[in-house]
């Protein structure tokens, strides 16, 4: 596990050593930033597979940070912040975030995260293109293409789409997904399914319609004949 690299994003000194402590326990390889500049300089001269980061940044907010990250990689990233605004939250998974962490939290917890989201991240690693009516998935390079042209996905909804295909047909319940795609010990609530549903089905666009939702139980990928 010494090959995994965290990049630690906080500007309070005893959070982000107790972090670190943390994760070097389990044997990964940990990365500090005290602002959003060093850690941009600090993630792009660095072969990062995670991010935890928090919002409230000098330099650049941690906003500002993910924006940059999310214009060259999907690395899976986790926000770290006192602020608990449902409208925070969802501001977030729409910038590219993959978890949404509020202060004060377990560091054991946070921990737990760190490795299931790694865990997913590497879910979807076969060298293959799955096909679904005019779409095509790249599950190897984690890429959507409509006609050939890409659909740009954040990972949660490109994991969202994928998850679905693989049970194309199956009507999922909003809990079904959430743990499909979320993982068991996710401790959010099922409007963010419903959130990332929205926002897949207006990527989607004219291929919207293959996301049925199904009265009373939550959702099912179907292809129009």
């Amino acid at each position: 596990m010494d090959n995994i690299k965290i990049l630690i994003v906080e500007d309070e000194d005893r959070m982000r050593r107790l972090i670190r402590d943390y994760l070097k326990k389990e044997g990964y390889t940990v990365i500090e930033a005290e602002d959003g500049k060093l850690a941009l300089e600090k993630f792009f001269n660095d072969d990062i597979d995670l991010v935890i980061l928090d919002i409230m940044l000098p330099e650049y907010d941690g906003w500002t940070v993910m924006r940059e990250i999310r214009k060259k990689s999907n690395v899976p990233i986790i926000i770290l912040t006192a602020r608990s605004e449902e409208s925070d939250e969802l501001f977030g998974f729409e910038l590219g975030a993959d978890e949404y962490v509020t202060k004060p939290f377990s560091p054991k917890v946070l921990v737990a995260r760190v490795k299931a989201l790694l865990r997913r991240s590497n879910i979807f690693s076969e060298k293959d293109i799955l096909k679904i009516g005019s779409l095509e998935l790249d599950l190897n390079g984690h890429r959507v293409f409509n006609d050939g042209i890409e659909i740009k996905l954040t990972p949660k909804e490109y994991e969202l789409l994928v998850y679905m295909a693989k049970n194309k047909g199956k009507a999922l319940s909003r809990e079904t997904i959430l743990n499909g795609v979320w993982g068991y010990d996710y401790y959010g609530d099922l409007r963010t399914v419903d959130t990332h549903i929205k926002r897949l089905r207006l990527k989607l666009k004219g291929n919207s319609d293959i996301i049925e939702t199904v009265r009373g139980v939550g959702y099912r990928l179907e292809v129009k004949k």
